[in-house]
């Protein structure tokens, strides 16, 4: 285990688990359930602890730990996506007679989530999951800065009309049928936000959205009622996602409540963008703003057509951290077409085989220890096994970006999902970078939530420094309402805490054994992870 994709250790579904991890396992949520785990030490491969390690799980976004692993070797962590802007047509002076092209490039962000500092910022809990889990919040940055940077090139390149059009050029790969859907243009997740802030009991409620661009509009019904009353939101749109209604109710003691709706036609809504944008840096451009993107006019080819302008993009390893802390679907998603285009093709199931080839020739994983048909780990066919997950964790410690990729993981009680758990009185805060995966749905039949999985897999951080990898996961779990499913949250968070201690323990002496941190417990108001 300690780099090859060796015989893992034998199944042994009690392997000294001792008693408080034992007594978490058999809780009655997991009469019926499947439990997973695997502890080991990368220096000398010796097995820490091991319950099934070469049982197939199902593993929610821990999956993406193998999606991004493909990503950062296949592209580098320094590699950075160039988005340029042609000029098609004959120059006469300060205008362009014919069209702009912006060459859409896979760029996640576009400009919308970069710091001052070059970095990618994020928030615990991300926009992309504001429908799904309350507590959402936006970073403070302009999703249309990238539009921007790229309008002002334009301007500074001379040209001040644009006697023709804009274009985006989409071609760079065919989006997927996986969900989230992957686009070669992204600007702000493809996503319309929508923030309503509550006012005074029988108002209506104050609305902001963003980004603004035509022809969408937004209309908010919502009400404020009395402190402590219901928030409950709901957002409905026009067939073409450019009509949204926001409708309901909110307290008036309640913070800002985030609400999104999906971008229907990311070109169109694109090069809207784009034209708006240039007429902010005073580029005319005389076609109408809004309407269907014209990529029926793209040449084949861009020679003798000059650039303009060109958007760059942070480097990889800063889009990695926010897909693995913020579980970005979308940006897991597309990773795969990032592989495949790296490759030469357009089809972004052919990232799947840069995967396999990292695997079988450079991580030396046995692939089979996983199976996969998306990016994000959302869909039946998605496997892993605690084995696999530890020699891929494994051989990241054997390279020059061991550091690197461990501190791109979500941290416990620090950053990320893994800000919302070990926050306080906990010994293990700052010590376990890991990936969670959670899925769950309603179980009609019984009235109650299913649990499909709840997993974690990462590092284990002892006080001098030493590592240790691990995989903790359950499958099948039931709960009977919101509360008991953050108490699987804590369960499987509270496993990995021990597993902490223990491993400080046996690298201090004599540090005593760790006992159940519940101080450690998320309230009800910490919300559960993707």
């Amino acid at each position: 285990m300690a780099g090859t994709a060796a015989a893992a250790p034998a199944e042994s579904p009690h392997s000294d688990l001792g008693p408080d991890i034992t007594a978490i396992m058999n809780k009655p949520a997991y009469e019926n359930a499947q439990w997973g785990l695997l502890e080991i030490d990368p220096e000398n491969g010796r097995v820490v602890h091991s319950m099934y390690p070469n049982q197939f799980f199902m593993p929610g976004s821990t999956i993406k730990l193998i999606t991004i692993s493909g990503a950062w070797h296949a592209l580098g962590p320094d590699h950075r996506f160039t988005t340029p802007v042609n000029a098609i047509g004959h120059l006469n002076g300060s205008t362009l007679t014919g069209n702009l092209a912006l060459v859409a490039q896979g760029d996640l962000t576009m400009g919308g989530r970069t710091k001052p500092d070059g970095s990618v910022d994020f928030t615990p809990i991300d926009h992309t999951y504001a429908d799904d889990i309350p507590g959402a919040t936006l970073t403070p940055e302009d999703p249309l800065a990238g539009l921007d940077q790229i309008a002002h090139q334009v301007r500074d390149s001379g040209i001040t009309t644009v006697d023709g059009d804009v274009v985006i050029d989409p071609r760079l790969f065919t989006p997927p049928s996986i969900s989230p859907q992957p686009t070669p243009l992204i600007i702000n997740d493809n996503l319309i936000d929508l923030l309503t802030t509550p006012t005074s009991p029988g108002q209506a409620a104050q609305l902001s959205w963003r980004p603004q661009v035509a022809p969408y509009q937004v209309t908010s019904n919502v009400q404020t009622v009395a402190a402590g009353g219901t928030t409950d939101i709901q957002v409905t749109a026009s067939s073409d996602g450019t009509r949204i209604t926001l409708s309901g109710t909110i307290a008036a003691d309640a913070k800002p409540a985030l609400k999104i709706s999906q971008i229907q036609d990311p070109n169109a809504f694109g090069r809207t963008a784009l034209i708006e944008a240039l007429g902010r840096a005073g580029v005319t451009v005389t076609a109408p703003p809004t309407g269907p993107n014209p990529d029926s006019t793209l040449p084949a080819s861009y020679t003798g057509d000059p650039q303009v302008a060109a958007f760059v993009s942070p480097p990889y390893h800063e889009y990695a951290k926010l897909i693995l802390n913020v579980s970005h679907n979308l940006g897991a998603n597309l990773a795969l077409c990032n592989m495949a285009v790296s490759r030469g093709s357009n089809n972004c199931f052919d990232g799947f085989p840069v995967i396999h080839d990292f695997l079988t020739k450079t991580a030396n994983v046995d692939p089979t220890q996983f199976q996969m048909a998306d990016g994000r780990g959302d869909v039946p066919v998605d496997r892993v096994t605690p084995a696999g997950l530890n020699q891929l964790l494994a051989y990241w410690l054997r390279t020059p970006d061991a550091d690197a990729f461990r501190t791109s993981l979500p941290i416990l009680g620090v950053s990320g999902t893994g800000a919302l758990f070990c926050t306080t009185d906990c010994p293990a805060k700052g010590k376990v970078f890991a990936k969670p995966g959670t899925i769950i749905g309603f179980d009609q039949l019984n009235q109650q939530l299913a649990i499909n999985a709840q997993t974690y897999a990462g590092y284990l951080e002892a006080d001098d420094g030493h590592l240790y990898t691990f995989f903790v996961g359950v499958n099948g779990a039931a709960a009977p309402d919101i509360q008991g499913f953050f108490d699987v949250n804590d369960d499987v968070d509270e496993i990995a805490v021990i597993l902490q201690q223990e491993a400080c323990a046996e690298h201090g002496a004599g540090r005593p054994r760790h006992k159940a941190v519940t101080s450690a417990k998320r309230p009800l108001s910490r919300i559960i992870r993707p």
